[in-house]
């Protein structure tokens, strides 16, 4: 494709390790400098999740201006659902997996566990609207289905200008809730759609339809900010987590989901990809891009799996957990497996990479054209 943009389809899988690294927490607990760097890789991993809604905001725009937006938002919800359930049917027995085995060893009810286990996996708004009931990792895919559903009516009836100033003022008021708790106490769950999914989402659909191309000779200055807004993030993080509390550096790990610096650092970063479209052309980065989605919504179970080996490990004596060698292994493994049953799956045909994710339909496709 001569338009492609090579840089963003490789920051998409690089992004993926990232999002990875947030959730194993690599050398966090070992001592206070593995806390330390935990910090610094958490804090700064954290333009992850925006990258991707900015992603998927940029190429609605492209889409919407190519064919009728109504049916491309439908096509979407379509996709991000199939998803969806996708990565339920693999946390859902896993977890319930887990907590079984954790209750036998408590002492506790089986019987309870299991209804307890399946009335948070069914409770509907955390299943359809924040994508909590059964992994909080999950819900990612319910605020990206809904962020499209916030910004198709400005474009439906043509007023795409007003989306982006719209959609910061509700993450301004997420970013009290969340990060700064100090000036004001929202009592609702905010990392969803509305508060977080939306501004990026919309930022994204703003870079396209305002035609905003950086040139090539402007990469220099957008390589420099996207490093000064990273330490800048830093420097926020530190200064909420260990400075204003009175505590010391290293003494814990203080990683919040977002900042004010988180939307400087992705837009810029954003707009450095879009200025080198075939950074990583050379590469097989790009075309490994179409697997982030499929990592991302496997990992979650995987871990699952891991954790409840080592747990066996550490019942018979061995802790593993508190040496260098599983945080260095841990995060690569977690990431390789991921991998693997992704592509396990499409083999099979329970899923078919870069198509259709309800389970199972390539299999029974197969069979009704057999």
């Amino acid at each position: 494709m001569a338009d492609r943009i090579y840089s963003i389809d490789a920051m998409r899988i690089v992004a993926m390790v990232f999002i990875v690294m947030i959730h194993t927490d690599p050398f966090a607990g070992l001592n206070d400098y593995g806390n330390m760097t935990t910090f610094v890789i958490k804090t700064t991993a954290r333009f992850a999740v925006p990258f991707f809604f900015m992603t998927s905001g940029y190429f609605f725009a492209i889409k919407a201006a190519q064919r009728d937006p109504a049916d491309y938002v439908r096509s979407r919800v379509t996709s991000i659902s199939s998803i969806y359930v996708f990565g339920l049917l693999l946390c859902a027995p896993t977890f319930l997996a887990g907590r079984l085995a954790r209750a036998a060893v408590d002492g506790r009810s089986l019987e309870q566990t299991v209804t307890e286990s399946l009335t948070e996996y069914v409770d509907p708004v955390a299943l359809f609207y924040y994508g909590t009931s059964v992994s909080d990792i999950l819900w990612f895919l319910p605020a990206l289905l809904f962020s499209f559903l916030f910004v198709y009516p400005f474009i439906r009836f043509d007023k795409g200008a007003y989306v982006l100033p719209i959609a910061l003022a509700f993450h301004i008021v997420g970013l009290l809730g969340s990060t700064y708790t100090m000036f004001v106490d929202i009592p609702v769950e905010i990392r969803d759609a509305l508060f977080f999914g939306f501004f990026y989402t919309s930022l994204g659909f703003t870079i396209r339809s305002r035609d905003w191309k950086p040139s090539a000779s402007r990469s220099r200055l957008l390589g420099g900010l996207v490093v000064a807004f990273a330490a800048l993030q830093l420097v926020e993080y530190y200064v909420l987590g260990y400075l204003l509390r009175g505590e010391a550096f290293g003494a814990y790990v203080y990683a919040p989901s977002y900042g004010i610096s988180t939307a400087l650092f992705t837009a810029s970063l954003f707009l450095f990809l879009l200025s080198r479209p075939k950074l990583g052309a050379d590469t097989p980065l790009p075309s490994w891009g179409s697997y982030a989605v499929g990592i991302y919504v496997v990992h979650p179970a995987v871990f699952a799996l891991i954790r409840a080996g080592r747990d066996v490990l550490e019942a018979s004596g061995y802790t593993i957990d508190g040496t260098i060698l599983w945080h260095l292994l841990l995060t690569p493994t977690l990431f390789v497996l991921s991998v693997l049953v992704y592509l396990a799956a499409d083999r099979l045909r329970v899923i078919e990479i870069g198509g259709t994710h309800w389970p199972g339909e390539p299999w029974l496709r197969a069979i009704r054209s057999g």
